[in-house]
């Protein structure tokens, strides 16, 4: 089981075999937004209630180590979109949307269409995001997403089809836009961002399409797109980001902006409703044992599971809600 699991983390770290010796900062991290969240201003006082509330497993908030705070989704909030949808977590409130267009495949990749996936911090959002703050912590965010949710550059361990997305190989697929907009932060963005992304993908139809590829292979394929009937986009195997913080000599998930001053390190891990990983990323200067990281990838993959439960249940309700 360890060994299986060990393998789907060498998967989805490409690189990691480089420097097996330890996990030292850098060694697999898409970037670092440790600086924004360590702007928060806490006195002594405040910083020790959060370490020790954590020890005793009783945050600040009431809840224990790792449990989320509530989470409300609602879909088809940008009718202009192909799919969209607004999470809430806590006080952290983020929109995604989808925009669906028709393309070419690469050439390296003739059976798999295209994703691309931006983020945009408000810089109402949160003081640290105005000017150069927001810029740099949205492309980081993106990166961070593309990782957790299209594996590394080869697209293994892709936590999303792509070869769904094609219509006729090598010569036309759909490229999907993702937008991502944190509306407001209190922590744990990327687990929100990547719960947004996995409910506006529910809620994403893809136009039929009909082709005609000509007497010719050469001939460039005639394209007629559907305005009436439309495909719903499969994401069964869409995976959830679960963050596991290191604040102290424990770790937590859905950690707040007060309580991420105060980490040390953070690990992301995405995780299908199969159970497999799908891609990880870290953050913080503190190197991590990979004793350590394989301990804090069986808690994710565990707390994976109570999120994805909850995630179907708020899709489905706000699925519902919309056809009423």
């Amino acid at each position: 089981m360890r060994n299986s699991v060990l393998k789907q983390v060498l998967i989805a770290l490409e690189g990691w075999k480089d420097n097996p010796k330890g996990l030292e900062e850098g060694t697999f991290k898409t970037g670092d937004w440790l600086k924004s969240t360590r702007m928060v201003g806490l006195s002594t006082g405040e910083k020790h209630f959060i370490f020790g509330g954590i020890a005793q497993d009783l945050r600040s908030d009431g809840r224990q180590r790792l449990h989320y705070r509530p989470i409300s989704v609602e879909t088809g909030v940008i009718p202009q979109a192909n799919g969209s949808a607004r999470v809430r977590i806590g006080a952290t409130d983020v929109i995604a949307s989808i925009k669906a267009e028709l393309g070419k495949p690469s050439m390296h990749q003739p059976g798999k269409g295209k994703i691309s996936i931006f983020v945009d911090c408000s810089p109402t959002a949160a003081p640290m995001f105005e000017g150069r703050g927001g810029e740099e912590l949205s492309t980081e965010l993106a990166v961070a997403l593309q990782r957790c949710l299209l594996g590394g550059k080869s697209g293994a361990g892709a936590g999303i089809d792509l070869s769904s997305l094609i219509v006729t190989e090598g010569k036309i697929c759909w490229d999907l836009y993702i937008d991502g907009l944190v509306v407001s932060s209190d922590g744990n963005l990327l687990d929100a961002l990547g719960a947004a992304i996995k409910a506006a993908l529910s809620n994403t139809g893809i136009p039929k399409v009909n082709v005609d590829l000509g007497p010719s292979p050469d001939d460039q394929p005639e394209v007629n797109v559907s305005d009436e009937e439309f495909l719903q986009f499969d994401t069964s195997g869409v995976p959830v980001i679960v963050t596991l913080t290191k604040v102290g000599r424990h770790y937590i998930v859905d950690a707040t902006s007060e309580e991420e001053s105060q980490m040390s390190s953070a690990v992301s891990v995405s995780v299908n409703r199969h159970g497999h990983i799908c891609g990880l990323t870290k953050r913080g200067g503190a190197g991590l044992d990979p004793s350590v990281i394989m301990d804090m990838i069986s808690v994710g993959k565990h707390v994976s599971e109570q999120l994805i439960t909850v995630l179907d249940s708020e899709i489905s309700a706000a699925e519902a809600s919309a056809t009423d």
